[in-house]
Parts: structure tokens; C-alpha cells; sequence
């Protein structure tokens, strides 16, 4: 059964029925989540370590590398200890010039400070593209570039994730970085969708969210997004995506999803209000959505 009527709600919606409320930390029931379908590799080479490299010859390729905060080089310049500064990541190609692939700003610090020379780890016969896959590798854990950052570098590797997010983008006719009519700004809320659920449910995705609010900002929010996006991933063979799309309308805007949403994490508490919380939220809405009107044997149950 659906939850009552909020007031406030009501009388700004009077058309529009309030969104049910879930209680905050009811538990998710369904499939387990998905492992990652995509890996990055790269072929053996040889990687020569310890090697001394003077500042003047190392390159940068903005297609390989994140972009250059002069503002954090010049603060790692000011309060550097020389001897904490550690190896940079080096690509020598095939002309003999040398690129690096992670360190940058250690570099761009050195020629800051006027040290001239830095210790590199220098990787061989690598492609540019080979090189954009091991910058990707070297920022997983620790350091990790800005979303975007990752998602242009990963285009450059060929690396299937990337590219098969930028292909449905595309598709779409949209651009990921920055929330418009015509972009998406949650790059690693769209990543986790193709990555946990495969690029046909990142396309069904934006489908359902167009079908249902047409094309806005508030349209591609990453919260709603990654709520449809993972109800089609666990439950995509049982739902009519036009369907699901009209149910979705029924139960309000997408601001005033959106708005719900938030409402409905923040009562949560502190642990319950971040982005996954956010996500599941919505992910539980657009269950019950889906479920409103159906006999109790045809529901999902989320």
C-alpha cells in the first residue's frame, strides 16, 4: 500500500500524488550486485627502475594525463623535501622521447624549485593508448584523478568501460561532465551504471528517464539515474520500459523526485545520507513505482 499523503506536498502537487515514504534504512532485497565487467590490462614490457631523467626532457601528453593544477605544483614546490620526492612514472617511445604518465605535478614542482633532475620508473613500448591504461592503473587506489579526468584518459586508452559509456552518450546526444539540457555532470554515477550493469542498461536508463521527464538538467540527475539504472539492472528481464516510464511521471517531476530523495536520505542520519544511500533510495522509489497497482504476486520486491 502505498504511504500517505505529505501536506505540503499535496498542496504544491495537487495533481501529482506525494511519493511514498520508505522507512530509512529498510534493507534491500534482490539479486546480489553484479561483479565489474571491466578489467584494464597491459602486455609485458620492459620497466627500468631508479632512473635518473633531467626535468627538460620529460613531456606531457594531455590525451595520457589528467590536467595540471599549476596552483598544487607551485604548493608542492614551496614546501618540498627533496628526498620525499620520490619516482615519477615514465613512458619512453619508440623516437626515444620520454613522457610521463603519472608525477606530473612532482615534475612540474621540481621545474618550479629549479631542481633539475627527478628519479623515474621508465616503462617501454607502450602505445599512447598503453600509457593512458597504465596512468588509469596507477590512480586506482590512491591519488585517483577527478572522474571526468579519468573518463577522458580512459577514451584515450580505448579501455571498453569508457568507451562504451561515450558510444550510449552519444547515442543520447549527450555530453558527460557538467548537468545541462544535453549533459550529464555524475560521471562516476554513469560509470557505475555501465560498469555493474553493462552499457544496454545504461542505454535503457537515460530511455526511461527521457520517456519520463523529457530532456532537462534535472532529467539526468545522478541520483535518479543511478536509481533507475540499478532497478533495470537487477529486474530489466521482468519491466516494459515504457511502462515503467509512465509510472515514474505519475509519481512527480524529476525535481520533485529528486527533492523527495534527499528528504527521505537525510532522515536517515549521517551514515545514511552519501550517495550510495541516495541512490538506494531511489533505486526502492522507482520499485515502488513499478509496483503500484500490480497484484502482490506481480510485484518486485526491493
Amino acid at each position: 500500500m502505498v504511504g500517505s499523503y505529505d501536506y505540503l506536498s499535496a498542496a504544491l502537487y495537487p495533481k501529482i500524488p506525494a511519493l511514498p515514504k520508505l522507512p530509512p534504512n529498510a534493507a534491500l532485497k534482490g539479486t546480489t550486485m553484479p561483479k565489474a565487467r571491466y578489467t584494464f590490462e597491459l602486455p609485458e614490457h620492459k620497466v627500468d627502475y631508479g632512473v635518473e631523467v633531467a626535468i627538460k626532457n620529460l613531456n606531457i601528453d594531455p590525451q595520457a594525463q589528467r590536467t595540471l593544477n599549476e596552483r598544487r605544483a607551485q604548493n608542492i614546490a614551496d614546501n618540498m623535501v627533496r628526498e620525499a620526492i620520490g619516482s615519477v612514472i615514465v613512458s619512453e617511445r619508440a623516437d626515444g622521447d620520454l613522457y610521463i604518465v603519472d608525477g606530473q605535478h612532482r615534475w612540474r614542482a621540481c621545474a618550479l624549485a629549479g631542481i633539475p633532475t627527478i628519479m623515474a620508473e621508465v616503462h617501454h613500448g607502450l602505445t599512447q593508448a598503453q600509457e593512458a591504461i597504465l596512468f588509469l592503473i596507477k590512480n586506482r587506489e590512491s591519488h585517483k584523478p577527478r572522474p571526468v579526468d579519468e573518463y577522458h584518459v580512459g577514451l584515450t586508452g580505448g579501455v571498453p568501460l569508457f568507451v562504451d559509456t561515450d558510444r550510449i552518450l552519444k547515442k543520447h546526444e549527450l555530453a558527460l561532465g557538467s548537468t545541462s539540457t544535453n549533459g550529464v555532470g555524475a560521471v562516476s554515477g554513469v560509470l557505475q551504471i555501465v560498469d555493474r550493469y553493462g552499457a544496454p542498461v545504461f542505454d535503457r536508463t537515460l530511455t526511461v528517464a527521457e520517456d519520463a521527464w523529457d530532456r532537462s538538467a534535472e532529467t539526468w540527475d545522478g541520483m535518479l539515474l543511478g536509481g533507475i539504472g540499478m532497478f533495470l539492472g537487477r529486474w530489466g528481464d521482468l519491466v516494459d520500459d515504457k511502462e515503467l516510464a509512465r509510472k515514474i511521471l505519475a509519481m512527480g517531476t524529476a525535481a520533485k523526485w529528486r527533492s523527495e530523495i534527499l528528504s527521505q536520505s537525510s532522515r536517515g542520519g549521517f551514515n545514511n545520507s552519501g550517495t550510495g544511500s541516495r541512490v538506494s533510495t531511489a533505486y526502492r522509489l522507482v520499485a515502488t513505482a513499478w509496483n503500484k497497482g500490480r497484484k502482490a504476486e506481480n510485484r518486485i520486491e526491493a
